[in-house]
């Protein structure tokens, strides 16, 4: 997709998890203290009986609550879907989109962290100054399609100016090499000073420098991709879904939530989505 004249590769969702609608609606019947009006008869049932595991499954397999459906739009006791979570991997979205995510304070994320994972990155300049040059570096950092900009030619200026970074970065640092590889894969960087495809091969063979990216993260850009896992409670996927698919949401997190809500399972959806007449 294009926008603003750069074309953008789209993220991808898959709901790993969700426990279900049956809690919060035993949640809701406890604040109301109304079991017996439930159409679930598990529901109804445990007005009187703590439920055993059998009955527990049956709860988190409920389809249909009119209680929470009534209490979602009518009376807006919105407290009980606190009690419905979701989980969503999502892969292919920015770091843009990352700071974006951040600003819902109710959520809990795990993201690819840039700490560990930037060796690659790394073994490719170390082997361009071995042998290679600016260009082999780009060349290869094209390959790891690691920018959510899909356009060859722009994404060559953005990994030219990683390069620049990281040139300037070991001119000014005495020990740039030390930070850069482990210290077994060192003796690699002579033995193969002529040959940057070798030497790369071998750097990503070694031993990975610990924390690499504690050194690098300037290097990026809000334009590289991470994969992530989120999980909502139902009632701050509400929120999300009602300032992130709208017209005025920064457009990349705005494909994210519609990505969302397509693997978002339709129980949930009647809960928080205004249908459109």
């Amino acid at each position: 997709m294009e926008m603003y004249g750069i074309k953008y590769s789209q993220p991808k969702v898959v709901l790993l998890q969700d426990t279900g609608i049956g809690v919060a609606e035993a949640a809701a019947r406890t604040c109301y203290d109304s079991f017996e009006n439930s159409e679930n008869e598990v529901i109804k049932h445990i007005e009187t009986n703590m439920p055993e595991a059998e009955e527990c499954s049956a709860i988190n397999s409920i389809e249909d609550s009119t209680l929470l459906s009534d209490l979602a739009w009518t009376y807006f006791h919105h407290s009980i879907l606190e009690h419905a979570n979701l989980s969503f991997l999502i892969r292919g979205t920015s770091r843009g989109v990352l700071q974006e995510h951040a600003r819902h304070r109710i959520q809990a994320i795990s993201v690819r962290s840039t700490r560990y994972t930037m060796s690659s990155v790394i073994n490719a300049f170390v082997a361009s100054k071995h042998g290679g040059d600016r260009e082999f570096f780009i060349d290869k950092i094209l390959n790891f399609d690691m920018f959510v900009t899909t356009d060859k030619e722009y994404n060559r200026v953005e990994i030219g100016a990683m390069y620049d970074k990281l040139e300037y970065q070991s001119k000014k640092v005495e020990d740039f090499y030390d930070m850069a590889v482990a210290k077994s894969s060192l003796p690699l960087l002579e033995a193969l000073n002529t040959n940057p495809q070798a030497l790369f091969e071998a750097l990503e063979a070694g031993k990975k420098k610990k924390n690499v990216g504690d050194a690098f993260k300037h290097i990026i850009t809000d334009n590289v991709k991470v994969d992530m896992v989120v999980t909502f409670n139902l009632r701050s996927l509400k929120n999300y879904f009602t300032l992130r698919d709208s017209g005025a949401a920064y457009f990349q997190i705005r494909w994210l939530a519609q990505e969302m809500m397509r693997s978002t399972p339709s129980k949930y959806l009647d809960l928080i989505i205004k249908k459109k007449l």
